[in-house]
């Protein structure tokens, strides 16, 4: 198998990996979107789709985009713009999921309304426990981007 023939496959591999990313961004980003309009939390299993209007509407809108910056760039991967454009979805991810978790760590320091100041070890360990908004599920598949970052480097002979 040549080199020419093993980067094209990692790109179709790359491109199916990102666009079912990019689906599933858009498809999250819609349906918080359509439970933040409808005015009532909906989860499911694992899965919590808050309604309020910060991380329901304008992280519903931001993941969204995501999805969208995953399937605008997912053509052409190997050219720079586009991976870009992949990488500006990641980032996306990133700060959704990444505010979603600094919420659940700074809940579970109090103790809550018939607690002390501070929660108990079962009280601040269950506040991990699921259900999980949409973005902190994609956020660990939005990370191999960092890979692709690393290859388009080492292709280009930068290490």
């Amino acid at each position: 198998m040549t080199k020419q023939n093993t980067l094209e496959k990692s790109n179709d591999l790359y491109f199916i990996y990102f666009l079912i990313l990019g689906l599933f961004s858009l498809a999250f980003g819609i349906a918080d979107l359509v439970v933040t309009l409808g005015g009532s939390e909906y989860s499911l299993g694992a899965l919590e789709i808050p309604n309020d209007g910060f991380r329901g509407g304008w992280g519903g809108l931001i993941v969204l985009f995501a999805g969208i910056f995953y399937l605008s760039g997912v053509k052409n991967i190997q050219e720079i713009h586009q991976l870009a454009k992949v990488i500006m979805g990641s980032i996306l991810i990133w700060i959704i999921a990444g505010t979603d978790i600094f919420a659940m760590i700074t809940e579970s320091i109090p103790g809550g309304e018939d607690g002390g100041w501070f929660n108990t070890a079962q009280g601040f360990l269950g506040t991990y426990a699921p259900p999980y908004t949409p973005a902190i599920f994609l956020l660990p598949f939005s990370l191999v981007v960092i890979f692709c970052i690393h290859k388009y480097y080492k292709k280009q002979g930068v290490e």
